[in-house]
Parts: structure tokens; C-alpha cells; sequence
């Protein structure tokens, strides 16, 4: 962990690393396409093919990546200062798995095709999931225990997977379009989808920032905070709020991207501590960085095609997760 004198410039140097994926993310891909003809895109638009790829499919999809990774990096961060648990994300506590659900059901069985009610059905779908594992793990042996939350999370989450699997197998005619999107992609999405779900992201944002005081003295303890005069209750109510509109908003635009909500909040408590102020800004832009570049290499390993980007935030965070749970495991 740094001093706090090189906090913010480790932040600065982040917010650069970030301005420069999603450049990258812009300029390259498929298309023979470099930084003038981005330039040229941007400030002298001439209608050709390569100045429309820029400005209407990898625009899109690098802001769609930035928001998305950001979002699911905070959620992550919320949830484990919440639980006290190095495993908690919106991925492993199942989260992510309901809104999809919800997400496949109506597309599926309802035959809704319309982005605006896509985003409020997995509002819905993290909604619900959210509290049914906090109910479930309330309910167990001593409490809503890390070990409680995360058992609770890994089998309903399970559970919403197994079930999204059936529907799928009985709907065979929207397979494909559904497999894709359960694997996690920000491939095809264009601003306007962006720009339904961003009000959602923000809110869950600036909520955040306001609450830092409150998740510093969380991350104390219960006992600690209690006596410190924090209501318990309405603060975790207010950040299983804060993650239903970041999970579900991430899953209605880019379908269960996993692992970003696990590995970047342990990688920024590491960088920078754990005072909020500076722990969750750290990990929103590790999180916005982590899916940029991950949406980059997912362009070129099996070029002409594309792995979708979920693929390759699985094969990034799954070594990172076997070396946390170990460690926790231990200490535990």
C-alpha cells in the first residue's frame, strides 16, 4: 500500500491508463484503421467505411466498456466492505446470474425485444436475487457470516444458471443470440443503448461518493460502527440499492460479465488501503481499465471472429480467484 502522498497521482496515472485503452479500443481492431484515421473520424468525418466503424461501433463499445467495468468494480468493492468477505462480487454471490435470468425469460418466453424494458427486468433480476441471498444467509447458523453469504450466493446462483440453461434448451430458435449474450460482450451495442442505462450508473455513482464516511466506518466492523453511530440496517440497505442499479444496469447492456467485480476491489485495497475516498475511485478505473483492454485482446485471438470479452475477463480473474479464496481460506 502506497503513503498518501502518492495516492493521487497513482489516481491520475490510472485515469491515463484508462484515457489510453479507450483510444486504443477506438483505433484498432479488424479494420485496418490507426490514430490519424481516428483523428479524422472525430474532426474531419468524410462518410467512408473506416470512419464509421470508429464512430459507430468501437465508440459504442470502448464508452459501453469504461462504464461497465467502473460499475462492476464498485459493486464488487460495496458488497465486500459490506460483507467483510474478500469473495463477495456481484459474479459469486449470483447477482448477476438473476439478471440474467430475468433477462433470458423475457426474451425467451415473453418475446420482449425492447432495450428500455430489457434494463428494468434486470433491474428486477439483480433485485431479487439480492435479497434472496441476503434472506437465505440471514437465516443460516450464526448469521449472514461470509461463509453464509457466499455458500447462499454460490447456490442460488447456481441455481439461476441451471434454470437459464433449461429455458435456453427449450428455445432453441433464440440460442445463439442468447448464448452470446450470456457470455458477455459490449460487441454490437450502440450509444443509444448506452445512454438508456447510464442515468441508472450514474445515480449508483453519486450515491457512492456520498456514502464514503459511512463504508469507512463499515469497514471497521458492525460492533465499531455502531458505536460510532452508524445505522446498520438503512446502510446496507443502501448498498444492496447502489448494487442492483450497477449490477443489473452492466448485465441489461453488456450481459453477466464476471470476475471484474471480485479481483479489482482486492487489487485497489491492496494498491491504495481501504479509506473509501480513495478505494473506490482506484477501483472503478481498474475496472473500466481491466475491461477495455480485455475487449481489445478479445478482438484479436481468433481474428477474423471474436471471443467475447466475458471469455476473457474469466481467463484473466480465474487464476486471481484461486489465489484470494486460498489466502482467505487460510486466514480463515
Amino acid at each position: 500500500m502506497i503513503s498518501n502522498v502518492l495516492k493521487t497521482p497513482l489516481l491520475f496515472f490510472g485515469f491515463i491508463i484508462m484515457i489510453i485503452g479507450i483510444v486504443l479500443s477506438v483505433t484498432y481492431g479488424y479494420a485496418n484503421t490507426n490514430l490519424h484515421t481516428t483523428w479524422e473520424a472525430f474532426f474531419h468525418f468524410n462518410n467512408s467505411n473506416e470512419h464509421l466503424i470508429i464512430l459507430e461501433h468501437r465508440l459504442p463499445r470502448a464508452l459501453i466498456a469504461t462504464f461497465v467495468g467502473a460499475s462492476l468494480a464498485i459493486a464488487g468493492a460495496l458488497l465486500q466492505t459490506m460483507t467483510r468477505n474478500p469473495l463477495a462480487s456481484p459474479g459469486i454471490l449470483g447477482i448477476n446470474a438473476g439478471a440474467g435470468l430475468f433477462v433470458v425469460l423475457a426474451m425467451s418466453i415473453l418475446q420482449i425485444t425492447n432495450l428500455l424494458s430489457f434494463t428494468f427486468i434486470s433491474f428486477l433480476g439483480a433485485a431479487v436475487s439480492a435479497l434472496c441471498i441476503l434472506a437465505i444467509s440471514s437465516i443460516g447458523h450464526g448469521g449472514m457470516t461470509p461463509l453464509n453469504l457466499t455458500l447462499a450466493g454460490t447456490a442460488l446462483g447456481a441455481m439461476f444458471y441451471s434454470i437459464t440453461q433449461g429455458i435456453l434448451v427449450i428455445n432453441e430458435a433464440q440460442l445463439d443470440e442468447v448464448l452470446f449474450w450470456l457470455a458477455g460482450s459490449v460487441q454490437g451495442r450502440d450509444l443509444h443503448m448506452l445512454w438508456i442505462v447510464l442515468p441508472f450508473l450514474l445515480v449508483g455513482w453519486l450515491v457512492t461518493a456520498f456514502m464514503v464516511k459511512q463504508l469507512n466506518l463499515l469497514s471497521l466492523g458492525e460492533d465499531v460502527a455502531k458505536g460510532l453511530g452508524l445505522n446498520i440496517i438503512r446502510t446496507k440497505f443502501i448498498i444492496v440499492l447502489i448494487v442492483v442499479l450497477l449490477a443489473g444496469g452492466s448485465v441489461a447492456i453488456a450481459g453477466p460479465i464476471g470476475f471484474i467485480g471480485l479481483i479489482i476491489p482486492h487489487i485497489a485495497r491492496k494498491m491504495i488501503g481501504t479509506e473509501h475516498q480513495w478505494f473506490i475511485p482506484l477501483s472503478a478505473i481498474l475496472g473500466a481499465i481491466l475491461l477495455l483492454f480485455a475487449d481489445i485482446g478479445a478482438r484479436y485471438i481468433i481474428m477474423p471472429q471474436e471471443v467475447p470479452v466475458g471469455v476473457m475477463t474469466a481467463f484473466i480473474g480465474t487464476p486471481i480467484f484461486v489465489f484470494i479464496a486460498r489466502k482467505g481460506f487460510k486466514k480463515g
